[in-house]
C-alpha cells in the first residue's frame, strides 16, 4: 500500500528584479537574491489516501447526503441551471469577485454593465464546460475549462500552462514575501500530467479524491490567473465524472464561503502533508450547500405556486412555459423567449404581458425597444441564497 503523500517540498531559484524605476532601494533590497519555490508531491503512485477513520465517515455521510439531494432534485427541471450559476457565482465571491442575481442574469442577456457580472458568466461557461467534459478528464479538459473561463478577458493566456513564476500573497514585485510560492512554470507540466494520473485512479472514496485533487491543482497553480475558479470546476467535473452526481450542480462554492478562513488553512495543511483538513473542509461544506440549495429549491417552488394563483391561462397555454423559463432566466427578454421555446414575437409578447398582468414579471428597462422583464421573486430567492452563502468570516 502507498499512502498519499502531500507534503511539498522546496528548491531554490533565481530571481530577476525588474526595472529600476519600479520600486524603491528599501524594495529592491527585499526582493533582491534567490526564492524558494515549492516542488509538488507526486500523487500518481498512491494506492490509498490515508485519511483518518473520522475523516472517510464525515466523507461517507457527506457523500450519502450528495446523492440524495441529487436525486430529489432532478425533478426540478430549471433548478440545474440555477445551482450551476449561482455555484459560480460563489466560487467568484471566493475570488472577491460579486454581483447581484439581476446583475448576473442581466450579463446573461449580454444587457448588464457590472464587469463582475460578466466575469461570474464567464466562470459559469467554464464550469459548464468541465461538466461536459467530465467523461474525458485530461490536461486538454482542464486547458479547454480555463479557455472558458478567460478568452474574453484575458485570451493572452488561456490555451497552455504559465510560462512565468507566480505566488500567493506578498507584493507584486516578486515572490520573496510570498504566503505561498508555487513550482517554478518549467514543472507545471509534468505535475499536471501527475495529477490526471491520479485523477484516472477509481480505488478512493470519490469526494475525498475531488478535495485532494483539488487541493493538488491549486498548489501547482498552472495558470497566471483563474486557478482557484478552474479548479474549483474541476471538483464539479470529478463529481460527475466519478458517478457520485448525475443531475444537478451541489454547490460546493457556497458552502466554502462559510468558512474561507478554514479553506485557506486547510489548502495550507494539504501542503504541509496533512490532507485531512481539505477533505473535511469540503465534506462540510457539501453539508452547507445542500442545506443552503434545499431552502433555494422551496422558495423557487413556493414563488411557482403562487404564480399558479394569479395567472388565468389554460393548462397548455405558452404562458405558463414561459413561467417555467422564468425559473432559470428570470431576467428575460422577448428574443430570447422565441430563440428558446421557438414561438414568433406576438405569442411571446402575450405570454409576457399575461406575466406582467398576474404580477410575475416587471418590465425594467423603461425602453419602448429593446425591453427588459424581471421575475423579482426569483431574484429574491438568488439574492437569499448569496446571503446565506456570504462569507462569514
Amino acid at each position: 500500500m502507498v499512502v498519499v503523500s502531500t507534503e511539498v517540498g522546496s528548491e531554490q531559484r533565481e530571481w530577476t528584479l525588474g526595472a529600476p524605476t519600479m520600486m524603491s532601494r528599501s524594495q529592491r533590497r527585499q526582493h533582491a537574491g534567490p526564492y524558494q519555490a515549492a516542488i509538488p508531491a507526486q500523487l500518481a503512485p498512491a494506492t490509498s489516501l490515508g485519511l483518518s477513520p473520522e475523516t472517510l465517515a464525515l466523507v461517507d455521510d457527506a457523500s450519502a447526503a450528495i446523492v440524495r439531494f441529487d436525486a430529489d432534485s432532478a425533478a426540478i427541471l430549471p433548478f440545474s441551471a440555477l445551482l450551476l450559476r449561482s455555484e459560480s457565482a460563489a466560487s467568484s465571491q471566493i475570488e472577491n469577485l460579486t454581483a447581484s442575481a439581476r446583475a448576473i442574469a442581466l450579463a446573461e442577456l449580454d444587457a448588464g454593465r457590472s464587469p463582475n457580472a460578466r466575469i461570474i458568466v464567464a466562470n459559469t461557461r467554464a464550469m459548464e464546460a468541465a461538466i461536459a467534459l467530465a467523461d474525458n478528464l485530461d490536461t486538454q479538459a482542464i486547458l479547454d475549462t480555463h479557455a472558458a473561463l478567460l478568452e474574453d478577458s484575458a485570451p493572452n493566456i488561456v490555451g497552455r500552462w504559465r510560462d512565468e513564476q507566480v505566488w500567493i500573497g506578498g507584493t507584486r514585485f516578486g515572490p520573496h514575501r510570498a504566503d505561498f510560492v508555487p513550482p517554478h512554470h518549467d514543472r507545471v507540466p509534468d505535475a499536471m500530467t501527475d495529477l490526471m494520473s491520479f485523477i484516472d485512479n477509481d480505488h478512493f472514496a470519490v469526494l475525498a479524491h475531488v478535495a485532494i485533487a483539488h487541493a493538488q491543482f491549486e498548489t501547482i497553480h498552472p495558470f497566471p490567473d483563474g486557478n482557484g475558479r478552474t479548479g474549483r470546476a474541476l471538483m464539479h467535473a470529478m463529481l460527475r465524472a466519478k458517478g457520485l452526481i448525475e443531475n444537478v450542480t451541489v454547490p460546493v462554492s457556497a458552502g466554502l464561503l462559510a468558512d474561507t478562513d478554514q479553506y485557506f488553512e486547510a489548502l495550507g495543511a494539504f501542503r504541509s502533508g496533512d490532507p485531512d483538513p481539505i477533505v473535511e473542509a469540503v465534506a462540510n461544506a457539501s453539508f452547507v450547500a445542500i442545506s443552503n440549495a434545499t431552502r433555494l429549491s422551496e422558495s423557487l417552488s413556493e414563488a411557482r405556486s403562487a404564480w399558479s394563483t394569479h395567472i388565468t391561462a389554460r393548462s397548455d397555454a405558452g404562458v405558463w412555459k414561459v413561467a417555467d423559463l422564468l425559473l432559470r432566466l428570470p431576467v428575460i427578454d422577448s428574443p430570447t423567449i422565441q430563440r428558446l421555446l421557438g414561438v414568433p414575437a406576438p405569442t411571446a409578447l402575450r405570454a409576457i404581458d399575461k406575466l406582467v398582468e398576474g404580477g410575475v414579471l416587471t418590465e425594467t428597462s423603461g425602453y419602448s425597444r429593446n425591453r427588459v422583464w424581471q421575475a423579482d421573486a426569483v431574484l429574491a430567492a438568488l439574492d437569499d441564497f448569496a446571503e446565506r452563502a456570504g462569507r462569514r468570516t
